[in-house]
């Protein structure tokens, strides 16, 4: 009695084990990657000899689960494949037999067919092993059990035994000479088999393998040579039946041992060319029936030319793959690579003519396809045309000796096509002209180099098509390897675009330019290669901003001699000498990519810079007849004034000088204080160029203008050093200037450009840089740029119910819309400007303002309008509070309201709003804290709160929600909404609320708030996600104090061992990373 009950309890204990493995067999297949990867350790640490046993149980339950059994006979074939000699001799030997007898009764009950293929090769990995030194089949029955399947009434077995045979074709080990004639009969036998499709392409594969297992055996390729045919219609058949198995068996064939193919060539080149050509079958079949014959080009070349009508037949067959073209909207402008499609018929094509002409050769290969591409080039449909060009590139490595006679015609013939009305026979004829560049070399270039450039500088202004130009800028590089002076300077500046547009991507290309670009410019010293060496200068610093200063570093301080070398030379140079705009930009570039470290060189740079910048064009008043006599190419323009009168300007040197003010601008950016030696001489120049002038666009250029503005504030910074004496100084002399023209400059760019300065100066400045005169006169202008904002709204509703209305016109009054809010956001900055250096001081001046600011938020108005009117009201509470409490009639209830507003942009300035109100704002305020709440929760957990166009708004909830917890505590219940609160962090988006709320939560887990914290600080995990989370969004920079307070709060955990394993332990790998790199960094 008692051992009976012993051993059922080690039959429940053994079913409960087998329970649990099937429990890890699903973990194993699980989607999530943490389940599956315990799942695949806890396997690992199953001894070896267990899991043989507890796979085979599992294979052997047809009850299971049809995964897991599928799962389990993968993992039992991986385990003899790759562990066989530590698992399988130390088994018992009646463990063994059992295997070995086990897998063959499964293979004989087995009903489902894939499941059946997974123990063939189970069965087949285990007979690899068995098979000893010497050749001797060590389990016989496996044999036995082969030769009984392979005749077997059953289907299934007789699929079983091809499969087995097919996956391990030397099981007959030393026995095979012996059993060959069997063999041979067996396979015949199949392949002849009209019933069951399943075995003849069965049987065609296990012969494929049985002749590539012994493919030194010659004498075998014979005796197996009449099985051939049958093997090539079992090709024919399978691939109209959707399986390419068989096909891609015989493109193994040609590949390793195509001596067997030899007696039946012919048929093979047929039946390829057939499939080839057969345009029902898929594009995947009909290239490998290509692969056959391209193949054999290759490894058997000779064999293949006997058969001169195959080839003949073959290249019209590539050429029409080579047609088969996508129409693609956006080839254009796509991005090279992802667009080749790699798999598609044309690349195919295009391949395997290339692999042909040289398995082949030209002597061949040329006569045979020159017709054709002759025929397609002067095909109307473009995609003959693209082919025809891309099969010249293709041979011209295999045709080499042929087509150099007759190079002169294809090159003009060629050039052509760089003129075609497609852009990709352009692209075609670029990728032409630079492969030929390659295979002809250099007799190429030297023949051809004067049409070759000149066509692809002209194909490289192609502006509406990037992948063009971008090839022909390829193809020009290719070209370049030697070259003349007229040809360098083409090549210069087509090196410099290249380098312009790839960025980064020109790295690799770095040091095969370079020393040659410095030997120029070293060399070029005669007066007739002046511009070969400007834009060689050019070219130099375009690549070193391209690739950046750690790649360019190695070179800067050899290319800073020779500049400066020139530079010292500049006083000799000739006004118009064009050395000396490409010298300009070039210095201003290596002011980016140097830093701090360009300061040095300034008292070589500013002299010609300020010279250039202070170009003053000629104006003449003259009348008519005067006018005659002065042709407009002596660089004079002309304004007709009416009365016979004209006002004639000269513009020669403007561009110059504009371009000689960004440098300034770029300079005073890039060195700040460096800088402050030649601030005053740069103001000066600057402020007259605000004004504005009759006939402003002739006289300075827009980009004039736009660098004058942006210097103001970047100018006040560098002067910063000098002491705030020097500073206000400057500031009285540009303050005038700048508001003058914000009242009186009639281009928006401009306009905007200004207004956006004039508030950075402000924030400079600070408090008292406005005087009442100043406070008066911007006063009136913003009053009359917000009456204009209405104004125009007005007109152009007025323009809408226009009978001429269309769309047309709708998108000029959209354009013409987004310029008035973009001015109307520069007000805003103003402002903002203004409340922030002066708060509260300042708001009896704002009430001029405020009626209009009251209009722009009123629920008719567009939402542009209400968002920046609310943004004024933001800036009004958060720097005039609590006096601003005075205006809450006009803003509060709106401001609430909005808080679920339709528009985001409007939510998210109402929310900011009631965030600083409960932040800035005083006791008045608290009942309206209360309100807020209920509204910013329900905006938060709508449903689509966190997409793409929402989640800036929401944020800002949720940073309000904090800070009416955090400033107003006893306006809302605490307890009850911090638990929600947690939930909705981090913030990621919007970075400056994301430290506001990362702060707050600080401050709660610093004073060990139990809600925070959970009981027994369960909570921890959930926080410490949330810290990882905001680290891997780099919701926060390092350098901010709150950074270094989480990371305390992490070093405070890491002391305390236990809780320190159970918060990492429920993190993602890539969260504790995060955490890691907090840690290291802040």
């Amino acid at each position: 009695q008692q051992e009976e009950s012993v051993g059922g309890s080690a039959m429940a204990a053994a079913a409960a084990e087998q329970q649990q493995f099937y429990l890890l067999l699903g973990n194993l297949l699980s989607p999530d990657n943490v389940v599956r990867k315990q799942a695949e350790e806890t396997y690992e640490n199953i001894p070896g000899q267990s899991k043989i046993t507890f796979l085979l149980q599992a294979i052997r339950n047809t009850t299971a689960a049809e995964e897991a059994r599928q799962m389990a006979a993968v993992l039992l074939r991986r385990l003899l494949s790759s562990a066989f000699d530590e698992v399988y001799p130390a088994l018992p030997s009646d463990v063994q037999t059992a295997i070995k007898s086990e897998l063959l009764m499964i293979i004989q009950m087995e009903t489902q067919s894939s499941m059946r293929k997974k123990v063939c090769d189970i069965a087949a990995e285990l007979a690899r092993n068995l098979i000893d030194e010497d050749g001797n089949n060590q389990w016989p029955e496996g044999l036995k059990f082969l030769f009984d399947s392979v005749s077997s009434q059953n289907v299934g077995l007789r699929e079983a035994a091809l499969h087995i045979f097919w996956n391990f074709p030397g099981i007959f080990g030393n026995q095979q000479q012996h059993y060959l004639d069997v063999i041979k009969r067996m396979l015949v036998q199949c392949m002849q088999d009209q019933e069951h499709p399943s075995i003849r392409t069965l049987s065609a594969r296990a012969t494929a393998a049985f002749i590539l297992a012994n493919e030194h055996n010659v004498a075998l390729f014979k005796h197996f040579a009449d099985l051939l045919p049958g093997f090539l219609q079992a090709v024919n058949d399978s691939c109209y039946q959707n399986d390419d198995s068989v096909l891609k068996s015989l493109v193994e064939i040609a590949d390793t041992v195509p001596k067997y193919l030899r007696p039946h060539l012919e048929a093979t080149l047929q039946l390829s060319l057939k499939l080839c050509g057969d345009t029902s079958l898929n594009n995947m079949q009909r290239q490998l029936a290509l692969e056959v014959i391209v193949t054999l080009s290759e490894t058997a070349a000779a064999m293949l030319r006997k058969h001169t009508n195959i080839v003949a037949q073959t290249i019209p067959q590539m050429l029409a793959m080579m047609v088969d073209l996508e129409e693609d909207e956006d080839w254009a402008n796509a991005d090279e690579l992802e667009d080749d499609d790699f798999d598609s018929n044309a690349v195919a094509g295009e391949s395997a003519l290339d692999r042909m002409a040289c398995g082949l050769g030209g002597k061949l290969v040329l006569p045979m396809i020159k017709e054709h591409i002759m025929q397609m080039l002067q095909n109307p449909d473009w995609k003959y045309r693209h082919a025809g060009l891309m099969a010249l590139s293709a041979i011209g490595e295999g045709c080499h000796q042929q087509m150099e006679g007759i190079l002169n015609e294809i090159v003009n013939f060629v050039l052509l096509f760089l003129q075609d009305p497609h852009p990709r026979v352009r692209y075609a004829a670029c990728n032409a002209v630079g492969q030929m560049a390659t295979d002809f070399a250099p007799g190429f270039q030297k023949k051809f180099h004067e049409k070759v450039i000149a066509a692809l500088l002209q194909t490289m202004e192609d502006q509406g098509n990037q992948r063009v130009q971008a090839h022909a800028a390829a193809a020009l590089i290719n070209f370049t390897e030697d070259c003349t002076k007229l040809v360098l300077e083409q090549v210069v500046t087509s090196i410099a675009s290249v380098a312009d547009t790839a960025e980064e991507k020109f790295v690799p290309y770095y040091d095969l330019f370079m020393p040659s670009l410095k030997h120029i410019v070293e060399n070029a010293v005669q007066k007739e290669l002046r511009l070969l060496r400007g834009k060689t200068i050019e070219c130099i610093s375009l690549i070193g901003l391209a690739v950046g200063k750690e790649k360019f570093m190695q070179d800067a301080s050899d290319v800073m001699q020779l500049l400066l070398k020139t530079q010292t030379d500049f006083n000799d140079m000739e006004d118009d000498d064009p050395q000396i705009s490409y010298m300009i930009s070039a210095w201003a570039r290596m002011c980016k990519i140097l830093g701090k470290e360009f300061q040095q060189y300034l008292p070589v740079v500013m002299g010609p810079l300020m010279k250039t910048a202070s170009i003053k064009p000629e104006v003449a008043l003259l009348d008519t007849q005067d006018m005659e006599n002065m042709s407009d190419d002596d660089g004079w323009e002309f304004v007709n004034l009416g009365d016979q009168q004209s006002f004639g300007i000269k513009t020669a040197g403007l561009e110059e000088k504009s371009t000689a003010c960004q440098m300034l601008v770029c300079y005073a950016k890039e060195l700040k204080e460096g800088f402050v030696e030649y601030t005053e001489q740069v103001v000066k120049l600057m402020v007259p160029l605000l004004k504005f002038y009759f006939h402003d666009d002739i006289l300075q250029p827009l980009n004039t203008k736009l660098a004058a503005a942006e210097s103001m504030p970047l100018l006040l910074e560098c002067a910063r050093v000098r002491g705030p004496e020097y500073l206000t100084q400057m500031w009285h002399f540009m303050c005038d200037a700048l508001i003058k023209a914000i009242g009186t400059e009639p281009d928006s760019d401009v306009l905007s450009e200004i207004m956006h300065s004039f508030a950075k100066c402000i924030e400079v400045m600070g408090d008292g840089c406005l005087n009442n005169e100043h406070f008066e006169e911007l006063g009136g202008i913003l009053k009359a740029k917000l009456e204009e904002h209405f104004k125009n709204q007005e007109l152009r509703q007025v323009k809408r119910q226009d009978e001429d209305y269309d769309e047309q016109v709708e998108e000029s009054l959209q354009d013409e819309d987004d310029n008035d809010v973009y001015i109307l956001t520069k007000v805003s900055d103003i402002l903002h400007s203004i409340f922030s250096s002066y708060k509260e001081k300042v708001l009896p001046w704002f009430e001029q303002l405020l009626p209009l600011i009251v209009n722009l938020i009123c629920p008719h108005r567009p939402w542009p309008d209400r968002q920046w009117g609310l943004c004024i009201f933001d800036d009004v509470i958060e720097h005039c509070s609590p006096a601003s409490f005075k205006y809450a009639e006009y803003f509060l209830r709106p401001m609430l309201q909005y808080v679920c507003d339709n528009s985001p942009e409007v939510r998210q300035a109402a929310a900011y709003g009631l965030g600083v109100m409960a932040q800035y704002g005083g006791d008045n305020y608290r009942p309206f804290c209360t309100e807020a709440l209920p509204l910013l929760v329900r905006v938060i957990q709508s449903a689509d709160s966190k997409t793409k166009e929402n989640v800036n708004a929401t944020e800002n909830c949720i940073s309000a929600v904090g800070k009416i917890m955090k400033f107003k505590p006893d306006c809302v219940n605490v307890e009850e909404v911090l638990p929600h609160w947690l939930s909705w962090l981090p913030l990621h988006e919007d970075k400056e609320e994301a430290v506001q709320t990362f702060n707050y939560l600080c401050d709660l887990i610093e004073s060990n708030h139990p809600i925070v914290l959970g009981p027994n600080n369960t909570n921890l995990p959930k926080i410490f996600s949330i810290i990882a989370e905001g680290e891997m969004h780099e919701a926060i920079k390092h350098e901010d104090p709150c950074a270094k307070r989480l990371a305390n709060v992490v070093r405070q955990v890491q002391t305390s061992g236990g809780l320190w394993t159970e918060c990492i332990a429920q993190l993602s790998p890539e969260q504790q990373a995060a955490i890691q790199e907090l840690l290291n960094s802040a």
